[in-house]
């Protein structure tokens, strides 16, 4: 089985790795070419555009930053692409543009699977994010040794469509857990706290999360570098609350949530990670959430 692989950032270039480590014929292209060079030494082919990697493959994976960028991709590499061959997008878009350019491909013969991923770049890193999968249960199969080099739990949600519902169902509750547990954070400075002790006394406790056990530690150190952008958590709670207009459920919370990341992009910009949206908290206050013994960065 051929795979090419396009789009090697942040998440993207870990998951093709992690084909490469797995033993996979990968062919990989990005718009920067620097990017790839850990791939190459890895044994991947490079290729200079999406169409020169996606001809001949037997699937083709995309790790795009938006929709639009993916279908743009999309567009070019399928007219040279076989009939009967894959798509894999893990790239994380609305249901809409899920069945959107999954028909699309259909047309020109190509199948698809929606394989979004969530974890986080850490656990990317070591081959063992969760790979969230909609689609058809046979094209799945076929491709599972793939996504199980690339992630340690497999999860077939159900047809196109399924997966990238609960794929913003988890980044809204996790970016919900980033603004609770940085007030949590605050609370027990203002209080007096040693925070390395409050952040290990939260971690055993009932209200401990995910979020608080990584970004926490990030938030402590002061880097903040989840390597996550404002830009990219609005654009996943844009979608969180499309669904919620969609299907009538009231999502207070995240719509709060939403508010204060349209603050966090005003104050610190697009690019800035979304764990800075404790910082917010931080400068009005005049307090910052330091403490030591936490990394940078999470391995």
């Amino acid at each position: 089985m051929r795979y090419a692989f396009i789009g090697l950032g942040n998440l993207g270039g870990h998951l093709a790795a992690s084909l490469l480590r797995a033993g996979f014929s990968v062919t990989v292209h990005d718009r920067e070419r620097g990017l790839a060079d850990r791939h190459l030494a890895a044994g991947a082919t490079w290729a200079s555009s999406a169409a020169e990697a996606a001809e001949g493959a037997d699937c083709v994976i995309t790790c795009l930053p938006s929709p639009a960028v993916s279908e743009a991709v999309l567009r070019a590499f399928l007219p040279v692409m076989k009939p009967g061959a894959d798509w894999i997008e893990m790239s994380t878009v609305s249901r809409e543009d899920v069945l959107r350019l999954s028909a699309l491909a259909g047309e020109a013969g190509v199948g698809c699977l929606e394989c979004p991923v969530t974890g986080g770049v850490h656990l990317a890193l070591r081959g063992e994010i969760t790979v969230l999968v909609g689609g058809d249960e046979a094209r799945f199969l076929r491709h599972r040794p793939a996504l199980e080099a690339m992630g340690n739990r497999i999860i077939h949600m159900g047809p196109l469509g399924s997966a990238a519902i609960i794929k913003v169902i988890t980044n809204m509750l996790a970016f919900i857990h980033l603004v609770a547990d940085g007030e949590a954070l605050m609370l027990a400075k203002r209080g007096g706290l040693d925070l390395a002790k409050a952040w290990e006394a939260i971690a055993a406790s009932s209200g401990n999360s995910f979020v608080h056990e990584t970004e926490g530690q990030l938030i402590l150190n002061g880097s903040y570098d989840i390597a996550f952008t404002m830009d990219l958590a609005l654009k996943d709670l844009g979608f969180v609350m499309g669904f919620g207009r969609e299907f009538g459920a009231p999502l207070e919370l995240a719509g709060l949530t939403e508010q204060t990341f349209i603050r966090g992009k005003a104050a610190y910009g697009g690019d800035a990670q979304s764990t800075q949206i404790v910082k917010l908290l931080e400068d009005a206050l005049g307090t910052d959430l330091r403490a030591p013994g936490f990394p940078a960065r999470l391995e």
